[in-house]
């Protein structure tokens, strides 16, 4: 169902991949909206237990899109260094496929929210959970179920 990687020297080991999403802090989120249009959104991120969650407002063009159709993808940039005297980017980038869903269960929702504050606001853990309590009722969070994942980098990086 889904391509081999062409260039398939270039491609990314397991482990590497895992690094990458554990480690960034963002990615781009591409849906199709309800006109039959691309579209894409810079996200904050967090992965846990093979899946990956964001937050988000209640209402917009992204739950709009999700609602229309849960196919989507995420992409990762890790690395992005130009060297523009070899006409080349040395770059590390993954992308993933899969569905994605607006969360309804409390339990995993207070978790990804959990998950997220110690992901960007690390060793607070008593202001979060202030945080946490105060707007527990008005975090939405989105569910990206992963399928497929690959990740590849510029051959100068072999």
């Amino acid at each position: 169902m889904f391509r081999k990687m062409r260039r398939f020297k270039q491609e990314l080991q397991q482990n590497e991949i895992e690094r990458i999403l554990r480690l960034n802090t963002s990615g781009v989120l591409a849906l199709l909206d309800n006109n039959g249009y691309p579209y894409s959104v810079p996200l904050s991120y967090v992965y846990s237990n093979g899946k990956i969650y964001f937050h988000s407002a209640k209402s917009g063009h992204k739950i709009d899109a999700i609602k229309n159709y849960n196919k989507a993808t995420f992409c990762i940039i890790d690395k992005d260094d130009v060297k523009p005297e070899k006409y080349t980017t040395f770059y590390k980038s993954v992308i993933i496929f899969g569905n994605i869903e607006i969360l309804d269960d409390v339990e995993e929702t207070l978790l990804a929210i959990q998950e997220l504050g110690e992901k960007y606001y690390p060793n607070h853990s008593s202001e979060l959970q202030n945080e946490i309590v105060k707007y527990k009722t008005a975090f939405l969070i989105i569910r990206f179920n992963i399928e497929h994942i690959t990740g590849k980098q510029a051959k100068e990086l072999l």
